[in-house]
């Protein structure tokens, strides 16, 4: 808020930096990740699509739309433009490989 405010950042880095990890925006969004991912079911979500209407998965995808850039943005100015680059491509690879094992068990 200082800095939008054009005042001292001094005091506000300082209160910052005296916070611990769990009162911290990172660690926020970060836990909202965690228990938003906590029981992902893949068979679950499958059966929801084969069922939704096509509105609903317009909503679907209007409300999730930006939510990758997001996270690639949030990750980028945490651990810095290459590292999140190495997350989400091996992310990306990984997901590639459980998607052509569970092709493979059907």
């Amino acid at each position: 808020m200082a800095v939008m405010g054009d005042k001292d950042t001094g005091p506000a880095i300082e209160a910052l930096a005296a916070l611990p990890l769990e009162e911290r925006y990172v660690w926020r969004v970060a836990s909202a990740l965690k228990w938003a991912f906590a029981d992902l079911e893949t068979l679950s979500v499958e059966a929801d699509r084969q069922t939704m209407s096509k509105q609903d998965l317009e909503r679907l995808v209007e409300l999730l739309n930006h939510r990758p850039l997001q996270l690639c943005l949030f990750l980028s100015e945490l651990f810095g433009q290459k590292q999140m680059e190495l997350m989400m491509v091996s992310a990306i690879r990984n997901a590639r490989m459980v998607a052509e094992r569970s092709e493979g068990e059907q």
